[in-house]
Formats: structure tokens, C-alpha cells, sequence
């Protein structure tokens, strides 16, 4: 074992020297190439020889795996001096890579949670790894591990990945269709307080994950796809380096994805029935689509605010790229113009996020609470009195677990309180909801809610007429 870790460190000398950077280099000013970073990260695995030049690199990881991540400082004698601390504090992530999936990432690690109770997307193997302190990990955040060290002391990192890239996917092709993560490593000092929050390096890099072995299938059929191409052909692709060196990038929002911050309905506690506030739109007037955020860029903001806005809305890998670019100077650009910058896929996305065009929800139904005093029969005349005001729910998943929480939701109550939701149907039956009639409901359909109380407990029966 300790001849095998020497070795490993020779080789390691060697694998520095690689011109791993080059592909970087015409992006860089002058001014940035003789900023050194205070740290560097190196995953210990061969990135795939079929990626092109100019492109950034892609590792296979076999699900389960301890893998090494070597944490180095790169600070020189009388270099960052503002490091007055023994040990620095480094999160490590697995993050998607697309961004359609950052977007839903609450989402796909709940249902993975779901499906995987008990297990974790990213664990660190302790008895491996050297030179790491109080390691951490939450158990609410499935993808994330944290640990201190000492940057001039040796230190390395051991992590498994337990989720494999075609879990995320619609349908089960195989490894090479699965979706590709990220492996992002944040690191802090402490502040006056001894609380790790001031920021000081962040790097990353993209990998894939495959069950176990076959990482190394793809890798070798990578291999032998390039070695049947000719020499012209091959001039197009980087060479498949031993180490994943961490690129460079804009830390990981400490802040999630916020939706729109509009106050609740007001909820009446009354034995008997729900009581909704005001509201202002009904069936007969237009509603409109609430953005997934209120974080809309300005063109008043400065370069440093048009940063921390495309960090703040998942847009980090395109920070360098507009490093010299205000909310001005975005907002002034075309479709063309980012998609020629940043693909079709992501400048598409960038450029609706900041015109601030919204994607319309897969249904959306218009609810309006019965009126107290008109249980019995329902109608609606002009006067305020019966008014039955509608409120719009917009569904995405179209399951009776999504109704039920954007109903209670709007009614400001805990989904516990809702025991099962029922439709009338034909000569005033109650029929219960599943996930195959809200699938079928009509979209903008238009549903009074009436409220029953349960005999068994103290929630409710939601009647949909």
C-alpha cells in the first residue's frame, strides 16, 4: 500500500507538467495568466480521450468507488497573506451539469431519495483519505460532504458517487445517453467570527458515472474509436490525460432557487370549512404566469451585480465569458448573439432568463372555494356577496401529491391537514382522485371547492364540483 501511494506521487509530479491548461489559454488576458490560484484540486482518473479541443474535459467514474481528489496550495512565500488561519473548510459537490436539471434539482433528489431510501449521491471514504479533519455529512444534503485540512500539509479526499448518470434520464438507454454532473469543491476561511464563510477558491470538473466497470468499458471504447481515426482527425480531439485537474469557477449559491415570494391566502381556522383572502382574478380576466423568480436582471447593474445575477440563476460557467459585461451590456444582446456564445441549449435558456420569458406549466386549473352561506346550491350572481373569486394553480408533475400540496398551499395549511381529494361526478357521486384523472383534467378547467370534515381525525376531504 505505502509503495503504491509513492508511486501514485511520483507520477503525480509528472501528470503537473501536462499542458492541461492550453485549451485555456485564448481566453485568457494577460493580466490573468500570472494570477495564480491559492489552491488546486486533481481528481485521480483519466479524462476521456474523445472530447475536442477547446472543450472541457470529461471523466468516467464507476459508481462506488473511492476516488482520490488531491488538495493542493499553490501560495508562494508571501502570497496570500489574508490566510491567518490554520485550516480551511472545503464543501464538495455533485451537481447536474445541464442546466434544465439544475433548475428541477429539488426535485430529481427528492425522487432519488425516494427511490434509494437510505442511500447518499456523494460519500467520502474516511479510512483513505489523509490529512482531512471533521468530516461532515448533512443528512438532507444527499450530494454534498464537508471537511477542514491544513493547505501545507498533505491532503487528499476519498469520494464514492452512488448514483449512475442514467438515473436522471426519461428513459433507460445506457451510460454514454446517461446526463453528466459535476464535482465542484468550494473552499472557505474563517471569518472574525471562526465561521468558514469567506469564500476563497472554487474549481470544478464534469464526469459521468456508470455501475460498476463501466467506466472503464467506456473509456477503452473511446480509445479504440480514436485510434481508428486518422492522424487529421485526431488533431481535433485533446489527449486523454491520467488526472482531472478542477477548473476554475464561481462558487456554489449558499441561497437555493427561490420561487415567487407572493403572500399566501389568509386560512381561517374555522371547524368546518377553509377561508381563502381576497383575490384578484377570475376565470373572465387574464392570469398571468408567475416567474419562477422575482431576480430579474436591470440594466442598471453593475459587471459585479450582472455576475452575481447569472451565478444566482445557474448561469456560473458562462461568468468568465461575460466577466466585462454589465446588465446593460446583456440586456442589449440578441438570441443570436448568446447562442452563438454559449450553444443552442444554454443560450436559449440564457436569453429567455434574461428577458425574463417564463415556461408555461404543463396544466393549469382555476380553484374557487364555495361560498359559506351558498353550500348547498351554487351560483354566482353580481353582487359581491356570492362572488366566487378563482385562484390559479399551476401543475408541473400532474400527480394527486402535487394537487394536494399546491391546495393546501394556497389555503396556507399543512398538506397533513387534506386527507383525500374527491371530483363529483355524475348524479353527485364522489369519486376519488389519482394521478390518472388529474393527468386527464382538461387544462384551464375551471373547479369550486367544497371542504368535508373527516370523522376520523381532524384534517379534511376536498371536494372538486
Amino acid at each position: 500500500m505505502l509503495l503504491l501511494s509513492v508511486c501514485c506521487w511520483l507520477c503525480f509530479s509528472d501528470v503537473l507538467a501536462l499542458p492541461i491548461f492550453k485549451q485555456e489559454e485564448p481566453q485568457l488576458s494577460p493580466e490573468n495568466e500570472t494570477k495564480v490560484p491559492p489552491f488546486q484540486y486533481v481528481l485521480c482518473t483519466a479524462t476521456s480521450p474523445a472530447v475536442k479541443m477547446h472543450e472541457e474535459t470529461l471523466t468516467y467514474l464507476n459508481q462506488g468507488q473511492s476516488y482520490e481528489i488531491r488538495l493542493l496550495e499553490n501560495r508562494k512565500v508571501g502570497e496570500f497573506q489574508d490566510l491567518n488561519t490554520k485550516y480551511v473548510k472545503s464543501i464538495i459537490r455533485v451537481v447536474f451539469h445541464d442546466r434544465r436539471l439544475q433548475y428541477t434539482e429539488h426535485q430529481q433528489l427528492e425522487g432519488w431519495r425516494w427511490s434509494r431510501p437510505g442511500d447518499r449521491i456523494l460519500d467520502i471514504d474516511i479510512p483513505l483519505s489523509v490529512g482531512i479533519l471533521d468530516p461532515r455529512a448533512s443528512p438532507t444534503q444527499l450530494n454534498t460532504v464537508e471537511f477542514l485540512w491544513d493547505p501545507s500539509k498533505r491532503a487528499s479526499a476519498f469520494i464514492q458517487v452512488h448514483c449512475i448518470s442514467t438515473e436522471f434520464t426519461p428513459r433507460k438507454h445506457g451510460g454514454e445517453k446517461g446526463v453528466p454532473f459535476r464535482v465542484q469543491i468550494d473552499t472557505f476561511k474563517q471569518n472574525e467570527n471562526d465561521e468558514y464563510t469567506e469564500h476563497l477558491h472554487s474549481a470544478s470538473c464534469q464526469i459521468k458515472v456508470f455501475k460498476p466497470k463501466g467506466a472503464d468499458r467506456k473509456q477503452k471504447t473511446d480509445r479504440e474509436k480514436m485510434e481508428k481515426k486518422t492522424a487529421q482527425e485526431k488533431e481535433k480531439y485533446q489527449p486523454s490525460y491520467e488526472t482531472t485537474i478542477l477548473t476554475e469557477c464561481s462558487p456554489w449559491p449558499d441561497v437555493p432557487y427561490q420561487m415567487n415570494n407572493a403572500p399566501s391566502p389568509s386560512y381561517n381556522s374555522s371547524p368546518n370549512s377553509f377561508s381563502l383572502g381576497d383575490g384578484n382574478s377570475s376565470p373572465t380576466h387574464q392570469v398571468e404566469f408567475l416567474p419562477p423568480s422575482n431576480d430579474h436582471l436591470l440594466p442598471s447593474a453593475s459587471i459585479q451585480d450582472a455576475q452575481q445575477w447569472l451565478h444566482r440563476n445557474r448561469f456560473s460557467p458562462f461568468c468568465r465569458l461575460f466577466s466585462s459585461f454589465s446588465g446593460a451590456d446583456l440586456l442589449k444582446m440578441s438570441k443570436e448573439d448568446f447562442v452563438q456564445i454559449c450553444g443552442p441549449a444554454d443560450g436559449i435558456r440564457l436569453f429567455n432568463a434574461i428577458k425574463g420569458r417564463n415556461v408555461r406549466p404543463k396544466m393549469t386549473i382555476y380553484v374557487c372555494q364555495e361560498p359559506e352561506q351558498n353550500r348547498s346550491h351554487h351560483k354566482r350572481e353580481n353582487g359581491d356577496s356570492n362572488l366566487c373569486v378563482y385562484h390559479a394553480i399551476f401543475l408541473e408533475e400532474l400527480t394527486t401529491l402535487e394537487l394536494m400540496e399546491k391546495i393546501a398551499n394556497l389555503y396556507s395549511i399543512s398538506t397533513q391537514q387534506i386527507n383525500r381529494i374527491y371530483r363529483q361526478g355524475p348524479t353527485g357521486i364522489h369519486v376519488l382522485v389519482s394521478n390518472e384523472m388529474v393527468q386527464n383534467f382538461q387544462d384551464e378547467s375551471c373547479f369550486v371547492i367544497t371542504t368535508l370534515k373527516a370523522e376520523s381525525n381532524d384534517g379534511y376531504h376536498i371536494i372538486l364540483k
